[in-house]
């Protein structure tokens, strides 16, 4: 009985602690006793975060390294203390998940030499000039373009039905902020879902917060009673899905698919799958080679995802396009931000300057329209689209 107690305080102690895993083995077996941590905005009860976590311990699991998971960090002072603990736990690289981490990795950075650092979602990496500093993102805007295609073919649908007119084919979309990586994501969602219904239109409302569960069912609401008849969402919560499944509206969500939750809503989610750069860095650090300042992963590094289509609620044929428009990405014959698709206050745009090296004034700094279209995340990883084109109405821009 004693040595049963003593079982169950050891494995109560684990779910308790911070460390949400490791995987791997001991130290001594592990990758030659390498540690890698990771730190995270919020937990598993986030899609964004969850995802995160879920490539983080596949690929120290295929790598056979330890990992060290910490949930909830904010993105202030705290983000630096927790690398520091990470450091002093072991840990030879460091990943963070969340934008606003960014600052405090480079603090960490400059303190601790010896040790590499990966940021995701950065944008500072390519002028600060750190050997162990990085930003990493994913071309998801290729993703977010081929859900949009899913959620075009599903307006079609209806107006074919008679469920809707051409002229109601409205999308609403749940954003966090205002940053260009929102304004890239539900962009390129548009521009998918227009590719094949051209009266789509899309209204946007955002809720200054990247995980808030209320404001993001509350935001779905209010789109769709003001006459959305499909949702989108670039959050974190299971808000706007279920608002979604409540109402009978189609959704396309974000990060992992919610089919289990919403069975009758839930089309399709696009995604970033971050096992291609875990390996690559952690590789990289074991080997002592350099890491990229900037990496951005595609659709042929396997980085940008579909998940599996609900067919209960996609449109019939939805799988068949979305294999010829992803195949027309990758050879090049689509670009998604092709600026002969979309106008700015009605006219069309052969030249942009866009904030690539990021200042505290966002000074435009670099031409990103070439050969006819917008190069998304190509001369630094992170989205710097921030347009806003005709077609897409803004309902708050407080965030």
């Amino acid at each position: 009985m004693k040595k049963k107690l003593i079982a169950m305080l050891v494995c109560l102690t684990m779910v308790m602690m911070p460390i949400l895993s490791s995987c791997g083995g001991n130290d001594s077996d592990a990758g030659d006793g390498i540690k890698v941590g990771l730190i995270c905005l919020h937990d598993e009860n986030s899609t964004y975060d969850l995802n995160f976590i879920n490539a983080f311990n596949e690929t120290c699991e295929k790598l056979g390294v330890t990992g060290i998971v910490k949930t909830n960090v904010p993105e202030g002072q705290e983000c630096y203390d927790t690398a520091g603990e990470l450091v002093d736990e072991g840990c030879s690289i460091i990943f963070a998940d969340s934008f606003g981490h960014e600052d405090f990795m480079i603090q960490a950075a400059k303190e601790y030499p010896e040790v590499q650092f990966c940021h995701a979602t950065g944008t500072k990496a390519h002028t600060e000039g750190l050997d162990n500093y990085h930003n990493a993102f994913a071309a998801i805007y290729q993703g977010r373009y081929l859900a949009g295609v899913a959620a075009g073919m599903k307006l079609n649908e209806m107006i074919e039905a008679g469920t809707i007119t051409a002229d109601k084919a409205k999308i609403g979309y749940v954003g966090a902020f205002t940053y260009a990586e929102v304004v890239s994501g539900y962009t390129s969602f548009f521009l998918g879902a227009r590719s094949v219904c051209e009266s789509a239109t899309m209204d946007v409302t955002f809720t200054g917060s990247w995980y808030d569960e209320t404001a993001e069912k509350e935001g779905a609401n209010k789109l769709i009673q003001g006459g959305c008849v499909l949702i989108s969402q670039h959050a974190d919560s299971m808000g706007a899905p279920t608002a979604c499944e409540e109402a009978g509206v189609p959704d396309v969500s974000y990060n992992g698919s919610t089919v289990d939750a919403c069975p009758n809503t839930f089309i399709v989610a696009s995604k970033i799958n971050w096992s291609p750069y875990y390996e690559y860095a952690i590789t990289a650090a074991q080997n002592g080679e350099a890491i990229d300042a900037d990496w951005t992963g595609t659709l042929e590094t396997g980085s940008v995802e579909l998940t599996d289509i609900n067919e209960k609620a996609a449109a019939a044929g939805t799988a068949e396009k979305l294999e010829e428009v992803k195949a027309g990405l990758i050879d090049g014959s689509i670009h998604v931000f092709d600026a002969a698709k979309f106008t700015k206050d009605g006219a069309a745009l052969t030249s942009y300057q866009a904030d690539v090296d990021t200042d505290a004034d966002y000074t435009p700094d670099t031409e990103v329209i070439v050969d006819g279209y917008f190069h998304e995340s190509e001369f630094r990883s992170a989205p710097y689209f921030d347009l806003q084109i005709d077609g897409i109405n803004l309902l708050d821009t407080a965030f």
